[in-house]
């Protein structure tokens, strides 16, 4: 298989192996202060309303209010925030007596699209209470609300409507979330969530130049006494007229200038191309080094998962692993020491990982995966040259030294011997220095190429992800998902919603499915267990499936009955590493269970309450309803659906009345 040409691919399904929780903890979606002005913890109310988390858009609304900041926006959310994922009976009367009484200390100021739905809203409370009433002329008012109101209405007053409206109520309900499910390009856009806010790319810098101090000494001594010695030698011959002597001497210094630029090339070329075969080997050489750190370990287990699932089609992945063994190593260590002193988490540079991997697997399609073998080559004419270079300084050298000894005798001589041993020194020092250098220029060459590729691919990233959903669509998708699941579970049974006596929900995350949250919001996860508890007059029906949350879609789905003197009790159990279950037992001895928060709730900010991010998460997984639920029915049977214990004492028409 030849691997996507585009290098930022998208890491599919549950793909981040071995991934922690994301926390988008640079997104201030959910920020508020203590001291932020009352039009901002108003704003962040109604975005934890938006999120599925009532009770704590309930307290910031509340502090809005207490600071008298009152609009019809303002009335408009705070009763959706007090009924939202709760019936009449949950109510306490002092919440009860406060609904009632809202229109009193939430009047509304002129007339405007939030005032029309302020007035609906009431009215559909009113209508509640009425059993008999004729509610059809009040349906059509709520279908005529603008779709912002008309959606936040149904979506949060649903559960606390009963009587007439309720069968009217559900299909609205149910019209809406049919037709929101797939909005907003919900499968191409729901996997950006799950994606951290990357990283900017960083390329490890080559090293600079480092030429110990006695090579620079050895290159400057050796230099001031060969070449002075050297010049001697070359006047001795002119004294002594031996043309043919000093023209070899000539060619013997021409020779060896030749020589040692080919050679330089020549050695280069062919230790680079040494050290590259030795890094890209199958097999690392035994070497004393340090062993990878765990980032170190971490970055190559996520360069072999994106190698294997972009490698070939048609050869085995453990083979293909093994090819790529060297190369994986090399990509290691450079994004280690690149991002490792900085304190980015790996999840950062994902991105990166991903495209350094499919560039891999791109050059092995098109064969340039080993081309720098090809690259370093030594040309033929530098080899020519080098060896030609060296032969004409060795016989010019030999004539010329011969014929200097002849001239001068012993003086002679001993310039020889300086000349030779000094040259022999500074040559060895000079061919360093210049290696270092030629070294240095190669490495910041392939830094710059790779630091533009990355850049760009980063850049590509930042532009894929520009559309990520805020948590408040991820939200809507999921109640979406509930209703559409609800739904199925009722023509499973061939129950209207009007035979339900009450519904709860429990959402949990599905095996080690990708997480991610938005600072101060709750986990969302790729693929959710969802539970339905459906109860009626003949006892509790249990509707479960696996919610695939990218597009919406159910899998793996059982049922279960009970009659309500099989429930025997009803808890959530927090362990140690703050993981919180959801237990339900039966009289038999089987227990439902469900892993609400699991222990990756300790991945929190530090700016961030630990309890806080297990309320949110909590609420806005519904745990709080369905205990309410659940508890009452394991708590007293059948007689919980009577309906005058399901209607309890919080009545919004009668105030003497009080909660059961």
């Amino acid at each position: 298989m030849t691997p996507p040409q585009d290098t930022t691919n998208v890491a599919s399904d549950d793909a981040q192996v071995g991934v922690q929780g994301i926390v988008h903890g640079d997104v201030y979606y959910y920020a508020v202060d203590p001291d932020s002005p009352p039009e901002k913890k108003f704003e962040i109310g109604v975005r934890f309303l938006e999120g599925g988390a009532a009770g704590r858009a309930l307290r910031l609304i509340d502090e809005a209010l207490a600071s008298d900041y009152i609009t019809n926006r303002v009335c408009f959310y705070w009763p959706l925030a007090m009924v939202s994922g709760r019936t009449r009976r949950e109510l306490s009367a002092q919440e009860a007596a406060r609904l009632r009484d809202s229109d009193r200390f939430l009047p509304l100021t002129g007339d405007d699209s939030w005032a029309d739905g302020v007035r609906t809203i009431r009215r559909l409370l009113d209508a509640a209470e009425k059993p008999d009433a004729d509610v059809r002329h009040l349906i059509a008012e709520l279908d005529d609300l603008r779709p912002a109101e008309r959606i936040m209405i149904l979506r949060h007053m649903e559960l606390f409507l009963d009587g007439s409206i309720k069968d009217q109520m559900w299909h609205l309900t149910l019209r809406d979330a049919c037709a929101r499910q797939k909005t907003g390009s919900r499968e191409d856009r729901v996997w950006k969530f799950f994606e951290p806010e990357p990283a900017a790319p960083e390329v490890r810098r080559p090293e600079l130049p480092t030429v110990p101090g006695p090579t620079w000494l050895k290159a400057v001594a050796g230099t001031l006494v060969s070449v002075p010695a050297t010049a001697h030698i070359g006047l001795l011959l002119v004294q002594g007229g031996r043309a043919s002597a000093l023209l070899a001497y000539l060619l013997s210094i021409v020779g060896g200038c030749f020589a040692a630029r080919a050679g330089l090339e020549w050695r280069f070329r062919s230790g680079r191309r040494h050290a590259l075969d030795e890094a890209y080997a199958l097999t690392p050489r035994l070497r004393t080094d340090t062993p990878p750190d765990r980032y170190a370990r971490r970055i190559e287990h996520r360069f072999a998962y994106y190698l294997a699932k972009y490698g070939p089609t048609g050869m085995d992945r453990e083979v293909w692993l093994m090819w790529t063994a060297g190369v994986r190593r090399r990509m290691r260590d450079q994004v280690a020491d690149a991002y490792r002193d900085r304190g980015t988490k790996v999840e950062a540079i994902n991105w990166l990982i991903r495209h350094r991997a499919c560039d891999v697997a791109h050059r092995w399609a098109d064969g340039t995966l080993w081309s720098y073998r090809q690259e370093l080559a030594t040309p033929s004419r530098t080899i020519v040259t080098a060896v030609f270079g060296t032969m004409a300084f060795s016989a010019g050298g030999a004539w010329a030294i011969g014929s200097a000894v002849q001239v001068s005798g012993p003086t002679g001589i001993t310039l020889v011997v300086l000349a030779i041993a000094a040259g022999w020194m500074a040559g060895r020092a000079w061919l360093r220095i210049a290696f270092e250098r030629r070294r240095y220029a190669a490495d910041w060459s392939d830094y710059e190429k790779l630091s533009a590729e990355c850049a760009a691919a980063y850049a590509r990233w930042r532009r894929r992800l520009a559309n990520k959903p805020d948590d408040g669509e991820m939200a809507a998708w999921l109640d979406c998902d509930r209703k559409v699941l609800l739904n199925e579970a009722l023509r499973h049974y061939r129950l209207k919603m009007s035979d339900v006596v009450a519904y709860a929900f429990i959402e949990a995350r599905s095996g080690s499915a990708t997480r991610a949250r938005i600072q101060g919001g709750p986990w969302r996860y790729r693929k959710y267990d969802m539970k339905i508890f459906v109860i009626t007059a003949d006892g509790v029906r249990q509707y479960n499936a696996r919610l695939h949350f990218p597009d919406g879609t159910f899998h793996d789905r059982n049922r279960l009955n009970y009659r309500f003197e099989a429930v025997t009790a009803v808890h959530v159990r927090q362990s140690d590493d703050n993981s919180h279950t959801f237990e339900l037992s039966l009289m038999d001895g089987q227990k439902i269970t469900a892993q609400m928060i699991g222990p990756e709730l300790a991945e929190h900010q530090q700016s961030e309450d630990l309890e806080d991010v297990s309320e949110v998460s909590l609420d806005a997984a519904g745990l709080r309803h369905t205990l309410h639920v659940l508890e009452g029915v394991a708590a007293e049977g059948k007689a919980w659906m009577t309906p005058d214990r399901r209607r309890g004492a919080a009545s919004l028409d009668d105030p003497g009345r009080s909660s059961a």
